[in-house]
């Protein structure tokens, strides 16, 4: 199989797009030494994506800057990102539906909204999030430290087969937060409780206790 290599010292600062850099349906590729800064939305969006990896990555965007995820992933297959600096206003790293096999190792992230799972259930025929691993990162002067977001009264869906091993966090305001309520702007219906499964919230919990591993399902 073949690798295409994309290798780069360039520092990208906003465009006249919302977003500094989309990859759209790429497979096979490496993403190492590209800075991206000021992005006005997502500094980068991964889509319909396959086995590619960004190393030695950087991104760079205002504490206050709404919206502006550093990685952000959804649809995707194979999808890396190792040693790499990202510093934005949102989530350092959000994986969003149809997202399988990702890794994110030895990611320093901060300031920022931390590493979230989601936000998921927003939209009927959301794909399944599985086989997920957040390991030696490090997280500082974040909102969230690791995080997993559904909306109220969501589509059903599920994430299951995640991982969260080997983390460091300073000064973080919600170190660990399974959120299944999310509602940035507050126009929600929160009537509808969206966990149904008694037994798994407990296994979980007991997971992020001893382990800080979650092999098993949530259901939204």
């Amino acid at each position: 199989m073949s690798l295409t290599k994309i290798i780069s010292c360039v520092t990208l600062f906003h465009s006249q797009t919302k977003q500094n850099l989309r990859f759209n349906f790429v497979s096979n590729a490496m993403i190492q030494d590209i800075t991206t800064k000021d992005s006005k939305q997502f500094n980068v969006n991964v889509l319909g994506c396959k086995n590619i990896t960004f190393q030695h990555f950087t991104v760079s965007a205002p504490e206050n800057s709404l919206n502006t995820d550093g990685i952000h992933i959804g649809r995707s297959d194979g999808v890396n990102v190792i040693d790499t600096d990202i510093k934005t206003g949102d989530d350092c790293v959000s994986i969003g539906d149809g997202s399988k096999n990702v890794v994110v190792q030895g990611v320093t992230c901060g300031p920022g909204h931390g590493i979230s799972i989601g936000s998921l259930g927003k939209f009927q025929g959301e794909e399944p999030v599985s086989g997920i691993k957040v390991s030696k990162c490090t997280i500082s002067n974040t909102m969230n430290g690791v995080r997993i977001k559904s909306w109220p009264a969501s589509y059903p869906g599920s994430a299951s087969d995640m991982h969260f091993e080997d983390i460091t966090m300073n000064n973080v305001g919600n170190p660990i937060l399974i959120d299944q309520e999310y509602c940035p702007w507050n126009q929600c219906d929160l009537k509808v409780r969206i966990y149904q499964n008694t037994d798994q919230m407990k296994s979980f919990t007991q997971y992020l206790k001893h382990y800080f591993v979650y092999p098993d399902s949530i259901t939204y």
